[in-house]
């Protein structure tokens, strides 16, 4: 008899209502805010702003004060001293009825690309990748709840939402969020679960926990995840796990298309093996 899936255990109560109700990084850093309360070196005034500031990513180029108090949970008087705070220090300025992003921002995220060994090896690997299959691909890792894009190659922009990196994603609906969930320990995943309601995307969308374990289970043994139109239809994707050289699964790699262009079994015969070929090689450049 195959054994049922675990069911995780029933999920917290909804949060108050100041609480943030957007996924993204600013719900992902309001939730760290929470949990560090009580740490005398912990300054709360800051992660706020640094909360405010990473809304900017999850809409599009002009935000308001209300839809940042609404991300955030953060009161509109202290969203208000946030921005007047990154206004004077150059990083946004007002424009229209809102706010949007000044270049200053650049320093800090180039930095980091300059500096980011992961996605300065995937960059090339892509790239490659790109021009064998003549398809987007992508390179992802889960940060907080989220599916997190740290590089991209891409052909043609085939989704409706612009993907670069920096963009996050939720991890339960992708292929490689589902790599990714696959290899969390399990009470790790009990706990994604019961903070991540599995909201549908499109009519295709898994939001049963039961048959997401279930899939899981497969992606496991499958050693890969496909998803047919789940985030957005007309949108399939493939994904495969990149392991270090101890073999911990650290980032995910994928290729997505066009479903009425590609079939559910040429991504499996034509575009599964050149992708697990690429993801070889950068776990091998890994450490």
């Amino acid at each position: 008899m195959t054994e049922s899936p675990k069911v995780p255990r029933a999920r917290r109560p909804a949060a108050a209502a100041s609480a943030p109700s957007e996924r993204g990084l600013a719900r992902e850093i309001m939730r760290q805010i929470d949990s560090a309360q009580g740490d005398p070196d912990f300054m709360t005034s800051l992660a706020r702003g640094m909360a405010v500031l990473s809304v900017f990513a999850q809409h599009g180029r002009e935000v308001t004060m209300s839809q940042i108090s609404a991300d955030t949970g953060i009161p509109r008087a202290a969203v208000r001293r946030a921005l007047y705070t990154l206004a004077k220090l150059g990083y946004v300025g007002e424009h229209g009825r809102g706010y949007v992003l000044l270049p200053r921002v650049l320093g800090i995220g180039g930095a980091y690309v300059a500096s980011a060994s992961m996605a300065v090896a995937a960059q090339p690997v892509l790239d490659a990748l790109r021009d064998a299959v003549h398809e987007s691909c992508s390179l992802g890792v889960l940060d907080g709840d989220d599916l997190l894009y740290i590089a991209r190659a891409e052909t043609v922009r085939i989704m409706s939402i612009g993907l670069r990196s920096g963009s996050r994603l939720p991890a339960y609906c992708t292929s490689m969020g589902r790599v990714l969930l696959a290899a969390l320990p399990e009470d790790t995943l009990e706990g994604y679960l019961e903070r991540n309601p599995l909201r549908p995307r499109t009519e295709r969308t898994v939001t049963s926990a039961t048959d997401l374990l279930e899939l899981l289970a497969k992606v496991r043994r499958d050693d890969m995840s496909l998803t047919d139109q789940e985030l957005e239809i007309g949108l399939r994707s493939i994904a495969v796990p990149v392991r270090n050289r101890t073999g911990e699964t650290v980032a995910a790699l994928n290729i997505g298309t066009q479903a009425g262009r590609i079939s559910l079994q040429t991504m499996h015969t034509q575009l599964l093996p050149p992708l697990r070929e690429a993801a070889l090689r950068l776990g091998a450049v890994l450490s």
